[in-house]
């Protein structure tokens, strides 16, 4: 029997998040397997109604937030709103993301300019929509687009630095 079956749902979900955030810089097949099992695992909870907390749905949405699917970015920004409206700061951001790769996958601008994005081999904010106020970033907690585009001139140029 896993020993963690009997685990409080909301420390699961604060271990799976932790888990996924630390699963980022990994590569491969393992990190796509760790991945999807994070996710089937907070749908599950989800499913029997163990997400309760803000912090439980904050949690929650951080880990479906590192899907692959627009469904998993729909989730994750419910659960982000449900969380950021019951009082959890920290899930405004994650809104703010989730939104914005769930537009991405949909092939439309991202609102928010919180993705970086592959374009012929180069990094890329993509589209974003020039609508969106700074202003508006910011009652999100999401930086400015001008500091946005300074953090993309840096992991350019990073990534041309020489001997890399």
């Amino acid at each position: 029997m896993d020993p963690r079956s009997q685990e409080d749902p909301s420390k699961e979900l604060e271990r799976l998040a932790e888990e996924q955030l630390s699963n980022l810089e990994a590569e491969g097949q393992e990190r796509v397997r760790n991945g999807k099992r994070r996710r089937e695992r907070v749908v599950s909870l989800y499913a029997a109604g163990a997400v309760q907390s803000p912090e439980d749905h904050y949690y929650a949405a951080l880990v479906m937030l590192y899907g692959e699917e627009i469904g998993h970015f729909d989730l994750a920004r419910q659960l982000a709103r449900s969380s950021a409206h019951d009082g959890e700061e920290r899930a405004w951001s994650v809104f703010a993301a989730a939104w914005d790769r769930g537009l991405i996958a949909r092939g439309q601008p991202q609102r928010f300019g919180t993705q970086f994005v592959r374009e012929q081999g180069h990094w890329s904010l993509g589209g974003v929509d020039e609508q969106t106020t700074d202003a508006e970033r910011a009652f999100y907690a999401v930086p400015p687009l001008w500091v946005q585009r300074q953090n993309l001139e840096q992991i350019r140029r990073r990534e041309e630095a020489p001997g890399d």
